[in-house]
């Protein structure tokens, strides 16, 4: 009998609101993931909500499945307790996938951490967003290649991200990338052209005008490539860089940006993130 290695996590996290309080209404968890206690810091509109992966890191042959539902009015802010690392593997394919539903007048904020993939990593990761007329949704990813304060570079391994937002059968955003370990891949000006950290921030669900791309471009002061895009219904920007910190606190301006604009709110920074 062959055994296929690997962990068969999941975890499942609906949130309701009940007079202007968003909580979390169920839960259901299996290792390695985990989400800690619903955190409350800027009042009970929004439910923080911080997620472990208890092993560490993924390896080759991991399979985790997350299911996230936001119930009419509920705001919740989703994090990682710390950096994601995607292990090297002998062979064996890593793999991640994420439904998301946001209901009418419901919001998810979806912030994780960033994620390092070592050199000879296989990862693949799809996420499906389902969004209700008057829902929105905004996320990032952050995504270093290789351990660079080890020099190492990622020139072997498999990469691959699929992030899809939908509508009532409408696809308001899709966005597929792919890098293979390779010299040409890491180097070459179509790939990381030498840069290790990418980084990809993305508002839906509400027009942007103009004006507010031009505000989000000019928040934009760090070394590397930084642009802004404004989508049909909505926001996109870019990195690519060397710098995991740049990206980090551009993306935290543009995401206090949109709060402020959009939903009324200060940028309430998590406390596992650090002082920003």
């Amino acid at each position: 009998m062959t055994i296929d290695p690997g962990w068969r996590g999941s975890l499942k996290l609906v949130y309701g609101s009940v007079n202007h309080t968003t909580h979390v209404a169920y839960a259901q968890a299996q290792a390695p993931l985990k989400v800690q206690r619903s955190l409350y810091p800027e009042g009970k509109a929004v439910c923080h909500s911080v997620i472990l992966h208890t092993a560490g890191g993924i390896v080759g042959g991991d399979r985790l499945a997350l299911n996230i539902q936001l119930q009419p009015q509920a705001n919740a802010l989703i994090t990682t307790a710390s950096a994601g690392k995607i292990y090297r593997t002998s062979g064996l394919e890593a793999n991640q996938t994420t439904h998301v539903n946001v209901a009418t007048g419901a919001c998810l904020e979806w912030l994780p951490q960033e994620t390092i993939v070592f050199d000879q990593a296989r990862y693949r990761q799809a996420m499906r967003i389902e969004l209700a007329p008057g829902a929105t949704w905004l996320g990032w990813e952050m995504t270093r290649f290789g351990r660079s304060a080890r020099n190492e570079q990622f020139l072997a391994g498999d990469w691959r991200s699929q992030t899809e937002i939908w509508q009532e059968g409408r696809p308001l955003w899709i966005d597929r990338q792919w890098l293979p370990g390779s010299e040409v891949s890491f180097y070459g000006n179509h790939g990381l052209a030498g840069c290790p950290v990418v980084g990809s921030f993305a508002f839906v669900g509400q027009p942007v005008d103009t004006k507010l791309v031009e505000q989000a471009r000019l928040l934009w002061a760090g070394a590397g490539e930084g642009g802004v895009t404004r989508l049909q219904s909505g926001l996109l920007c870019r990195y690519r860089g060397h710098s995991t910190a740049d990206v980090r606190q551009w993306f935290v301006e543009v995401w206090r940006l949109i709060r402020l604009s959009f939903l009324g709110r200060s940028g309430c920074v998590p406390r596992v993130w650090g002082v920003l």
